[in-house]
């Protein structure tokens, strides 16, 4: 691949893979690690990245002067520069009272009948805030459509949630009657 590219694949998996794992939905390990797969399809989703294949993740990789990433196993990380908390426990926690959800305005009618699904990964993921649920909309809908859980009542009748760090949770399913609000969000 052409040495721009390759520069802005570097970019673009160091922003995902260091400092907004969340933007991307990605599932972090303890110890930083995301399935190739899950990060591949995250790229996908962007006109500018649809073709990106592993093998070109691999050659940023062995081109870079500086060993920024680990390629093993069927998983990805970035071995230093986090501006995050690295570790995404799995741990069962109660949530906030409210948690956002940023999604495509195509995906509102299929949500509105069957809840949020976790789709190709292992849970659904829900925003901490407004502004990082629009942040993972946009990655979707360039004017995302913004949900509102009632995070309180869906953990006081039964529902499962997961702290993943400090602006992400995690649930197995959110039946649609906890979203109790939603709106179309604007570029600003």
């Amino acid at each position: 691949i052409k040495m721009n590219y390759r520069d802005a694949l570097s970019k673009e998996l160091s922003y995902a893979l260091r400092h907004a794992p969340w933007e991307y939905e990605l599932e972090m390990d303890a110890e930083g690690r995301v399935p190739i797969d899950q990060l591949l399809n995250a790229l996908h989703r962007e006109e500018h990245w649809k073709d990106v294949q592993e093998a070109d993740i691999q050659e940023v990789i062995a081109k870079s002067e500086k060993k920024r990433f680990e390629l093993k196993d069927g998983m990805i990380r970035a071995f230093y520069g986090h501006s995050i908390p690295m570790k995404i426990v799995k741990e069962e926690k109660m949530p906030p009272k409210v948690l956002y959800h940023g999604t495509a305005r195509r995906f509102l009618d299929s949500i509105k009948a069957k809840g949020l699904l976790p789709q190709s990964r292992q849970y659904v993921h829900l925003s901490q805030d407004m502004e990082t649920a629009k942040s993972v909309g946009r990655r979707h809908d360039g004017t995302p459509c913004i949900l509102v859980i009632d995070a309180k009542k869906a953990w006081d009748e039964g529902v499962k949630f997961y702290l993943g760090n400090e602006k992400v949770w995690l649930a197995d399913w959110v039946d649609a009657k906890y979203i109790v609000d939603y709106y179309i969000s604007t570029t600003s």
